[in-house]
């Protein structure tokens, strides 16, 4: 696979670049995030295989990183992966709005980091420069896929449609990223019954793996504050989410 690194530190990224070509990676390196954008450009691509990963740091020399994440996700749906010291829930929720895939904390076990690419290369498969929004794929978890002809799920003012992955709130469209809507798809096609984490983790992140419980905690709360309706997901503790379908 290939993966675009981005990172300012040499030293930093020739240590990583060894662990991940040690691994299989075809790893290319950008040193700034107008290094990065010329690399996710096709002309830059041409004869080759689109990357399957981008490792943002958003510690940037020359531009503010969620501004490099956020032209990226225009150019490319590549799944990005931010690398940030930023640890606290706010700056999570920006960088996943701004289009990003998932999350690393600095400072991060390679462990971990390796699982997250992984994770999020099998869940998002080929790239479709089409794709710009992170709604308009096809390829989703959560038991969304090959649901061409199904009904609109009305909940109150929410509608969420299966078939083109749409989702609005009393009219007016509401932009998710592509695992904001196969979690809420996955949560509205039974409404009232409480799924596990574990559940829905496999479904929607297509992994057991414990680490991404932070990122389902992240997906959950910007899904809240972009619907504008935090009792519309409800946290059963110690169990997992369901969602509250509200009165029409």
């Amino acid at each position: 696979m290939r993966l675009l690194l981005v990172e300012d530190d040499d030293h930093v990224a020739a240590a990583l670049s060894a662990i991940l070509r040690k691994h299989g990676f075809d790893v290319t390196h950008a040193r700034n995030g107008e290094e990065a954008l010329q690399a996710v450009l096709p002309a830059a691509n041409a004869g080759r295989a689109p990357f399957g990963v981008v490792l943002l740091d958003l510690g940037l020399p020359d531009q503010d990183g969620y501004q490099v994440c956020g032209k990226i996700r225009k150019l490319t749906s590549t799944p990005v992966i931010m690398v940030t010291a930023r640890a606290d829930v706010r700056s999570r929720i920006h960088g996943l709005n701004l289009g990003a895939d998932d999350y690393v904390v600095k400072p991060y076990d390679t462990g971990e980091l390796l699982a997250r690419i992984h994770a999020v290369s099998r869940r998002s498969g080929p790239a479709d420069a089409d794709d710009n929004s992170g709604t308009g794929g096809t390829g989703g978890t959560g038991g969304t896929g090959g649901t061409d002809e199904a009904a609109p799920l009305r909940l109150g003012s929410v509608t969420v449609e299966l078939s083109t992955r749409r989702v609005s709130v009393a009219g007016t469209e509401v932009q998710l990223t592509r695992k904001e809507f196969d979690l809420l798809a996955l949560l509205a096609q039974r409404p009232g019954v409480v799924f596990r984490r574990e559940q829905i983790i496999s479904e929607v992140w297509r992994t057991s793996w414990e680490g991404t419980g932070r990122t389902l905690e992240v997906h959950v709360a910007s899904l809240r504050a972009k619907l504008r309706m935090p009792a519309l997901i409800e946290t059963v503790r110690g169990v997992g989410y369901r969602l509250v379908a509200p009165a029409a």
